[in-house]
């Protein structure tokens, strides 16, 4: 491979941080090529917007055009359907999937004060929450990490939510009041995860990013990302899942809350023999099983 590949990313820092960190994983020469993403235009709340595939629209199109020849995302930003030409072609080492919670003024979300304000732009953190503290108030919160974290040093709200991966990349995990359990907040689907994204017809490149891919990564995103396809769910529609691999099976756990949190459906499963086709199978099949049984108690993906 002569010229060197070309890695496409946003420009905020912890995208930067991702585009590098493939950068220096890859066993060929590689330079980086930032794009400014729908997603970063928009000021308001995405949800009004068209939801994730603002974060990857314009480097799938530079990746379908050939500017580029992989690009490098957060895996809970990725539509569930790719665009036809493109792939998936590896999944790094998945990096802590919790959700950090972050506050100058309490020790953790059992220590909020009654009618306290969450800044936060995630419908699923404010679902949660509303399920575990219903006196919680809440104004949208957007923007890179660095303002969000300014805005509740400067008291604008009583704490916020960031994903603990995100913070530990950045060398910010000393701003982390509390990881937050999966047992009580459980993540978004694939939080936590780096893939790299790249042409089907592309096979020099794929050959050059095999040696990133994590066996156990794929199978926990697989089947995460499949329940939240089979709920055909956007920014609008609170819902989590976290599939972990333990002693060789995937244990995996999928939810869906009502916006107020009034309302939860779980599922939870352990596949013994994972392989991809069944991760997928399993994590599609529970979400089309939470879907029926929501019938129409929730409604899908209107605005608040």
């Amino acid at each position: 491979m002569d010229l060197p590949l070309k890695i496409g990313t946003r420009g905020s820092p912890l995208a930067l941080y991702q585009a590098r960190l493939v950068q220096s994983l890859l066993p060929c020469a590689a330079e980086i090529v930032i794009f400014k993403t729908s997603g970063d235009k928009i000021r308001g709340d995405l949800k009004e917007f068209g939801g994730k595939g603002l974060f990857t629209k314009e480097l799938e199109d530079a990746l379908i055009d050939g500017r580029i020849d992989m690009a490098v995302h957060s895996m809970k930003d990725v539509p569930t359907v790719n665009q036809a030409p493109l792939k998936i072609g590896a999944v790094l080492k998945r990096a802590d999937p919790r959700d950090a919670f972050i506050s100058t003024t309490c020790a953790g979300i059992a220590d909020l004060r009654k009618g306290a304000v969450i800044g936060t732009a995630s419908i699923r953190r404010r679902a949660q929450l509303s399920a575990l503290r219903p006196d919680i108030k809440f104004k949208l919160l957007r923007g890179n990490v660095g303002t969000r974290l300014e805005k509740v040093i400067a008291g604008e709200f009583d704490a916020t939510f960031l994903a603990y991966a995100g913070l530990s990349r950045l060398g910010l995990s000393e701003v982390i009041t509390e990881a937050v359990s999966p047992k009580v907040m459980l993540p978004a689907p694939a939080q936590g995860a780096i893939g790299i994204e790249i042409r089907k017809i592309d096979t020099q490149t794929a050959k050059a990013i095999e040696g990133l891919n994590h066996p156990e990564a794929e199978l926990a995103i697989t089947a995460e990302r499949a329940f939240l396809q089979a709920l055909d769910g956007s920014c609008r529609t609170p819902i989590a899942a976290l599939a972990e691999i333990k002693n060789g099976k995937l244990e995996f756990r999928g939810e869906v809350i009502a916006k107020d949190g009034s309302l939860r459906f779980e599922q939870s499963e352990t596949l013994d023999a994972p392989t991809i086709e069944a991760a997928h199978s399993l994590g599609f099949r529970l979400g089309q099983k939470t879907r029926e049984e929501i019938g129409d108690r929730i409604i899908w993906d209107e605005p608040l």
